[in-house]
């Protein structure tokens, strides 16, 4: 059974940062790829960024140039830092783990909130 576990969300004000971390039961390199994704309320589930065993990262546009997906591999780990926040990125942010063959895997999701 794979375990996604999100950690690092928080209550941030506009133009401040916060990194988030997914730690991964096993290891992360029998993955394809692995993404953070995130959910606003009324809204549909939305790529942020995603990273393949590679290293290629590719980021949603909302993003680009404010977000950061990173690896460490020998901890199973896989990060999300951000910058610049701004109250449109207020959303739960959600884990993933692409396998080779089937549905990905999810964590349970952490809250960002951007506000003054």
């Amino acid at each position: 059974q794979v375990q996604l576990v999100e950690s690092g969300g928080d209550l941030v004000q506009p133009g401040g940062s916060l990194r988030l971390s997914c730690v991964v039961s096993g290891s992360i390199l029998r993955f394809n790829a692995m993404g953070w994704y995130r959910q606003a309320p009324g809204k549909e589930r939305e790529l942020v960024a995603r990273i393949t065993t590679g290293d290629s990262t590719y980021y949603g546009d909302s993003v680009k140039g404010r977000f950061a997906i990173s690896r460490d591999n020998a901890k199973n780990t896989v990060y999300l830092q951000m910058n610049s926040l701004k109250p449109e990125d207020t959303a739960v942010y959600y884990c993933s783990a692409f396998p080779h063959v089937g549905e990905p895997y999810w964590g349970q999701g952490t809250q960002v909130t951007v506000s003054s």
